[in-house]
């Protein structure tokens, strides 16, 4: 009994003090360089998207967190032509901000949705979180959108009228063509 004691005792002691050690060093078909990799590359966009969209201050303030909107003031995200319709239109509202009348699910709205992609307002986020948060409120509530890639980020902010606004929110007649 007290040989058997003292076997359990150490084990429990060594599993509690390997200090770092893995059986898998000694493993020839683990190969840490991948498994590095995989857990780099592992970003889930719609999870990051979700936790950017719910910051306090941020898209869930004018939107809410069930992407219904504020009648009368915020229009709703989920189930929106807007959000699930063409992708460069979204990326630019998001970018540079929007003013002006839109309708969306047949009611108008008349705001101001803040730029997100030009420093106006204290917000400049980087290319990966405009994709993320728009991947996210196109996946989100109903919405069955493709998801936005960065490059099509980094294309439409550093391109053409976009890249050119000075700060000036897009209007919702600018965005029509763009279906």
């Amino acid at each position: 009994g007290l040989l058997s004691s003292l076997v359990f005792v150490c084990s429990i002691y060594l599993v509690h003090y390997r200090g770092g050690f893995s059986a898998l060093v000694h493993d020839e078909r683990f190969d840490p360089a991948k498994a590095q990799k995989s857990a780099v590359a592992a970003v889930d966009p719609v999870a990051t998207g979700k936790r950017l969209y719910n910051m306090p201050g941020m898209c869930v303030t004018c939107h809410q967190a069930q992407g219904q909107g504020v009648p009368g003031a915020f229009p709703p995200l989920a189930g929106s032509e807007w959000v699930n319709g063409n992708e460069e239109r979204l990326i630019r509202i998001l970018l540079n901000g929007l003013a002006g009348e839109i309708t969306v699910h047949g009611q108008t709205f008349n705001g101001v949705m803040p730029a997100f992609g030009q420093g106006a307002g204290g917000f400049n986020w980087s290319h990966e979180r405009i994709a993320h948060v728009l991947t996210y409120i196109r996946q989100e509530w109903g919405n069955k959108a493709a998801p936005v890639d960065t490059a099509k980020v980094t294309e439409i902010r550093t391109t053409g009228a976009s890249a050119g606004r000075g700060g000036k929110p897009w209007t919702p007649a600018e965005l029509q063509g763009l279906q």
